[in-house]
């Protein structure tokens, strides 16, 4: 006499319905975004690319200096 267990009862979803599943999720997902506004987008490039130029602009800056000591260092021709 067989006795079954609870695992060969349930079975798994195929593979195919399991992408399909996914696809459905992802697509509910996508309905509940909160997308932003053209006003938002321009003004967090902005905001981006002033972090950016203000970045660029102290990194540069430290390596100016540091070129400038190592010039005082050990001469002009290192």
């Amino acid at each position: 006499m067989a006795t079954t267990t609870k695992d060969e009862n349930t079975k798994r979803p195929g593979f195919f319905s399991r992408i399909s599943r996914s696809v459905k999720d992802m697509r509910g997902e996508l309905k509940r975004v909160v997308w932003p506004t053209k006003n938002q987008v321009v003004n967090n490039t902005i905001v981006v690319l002033g972090f950016m130029l203000i970045s660029a602009l102290v990194i540069g800056g430290f390596d100016f200096c540091l070129s400038l000591l190592r010039q005082l260092f050990f001469g002009a021709g290192a």
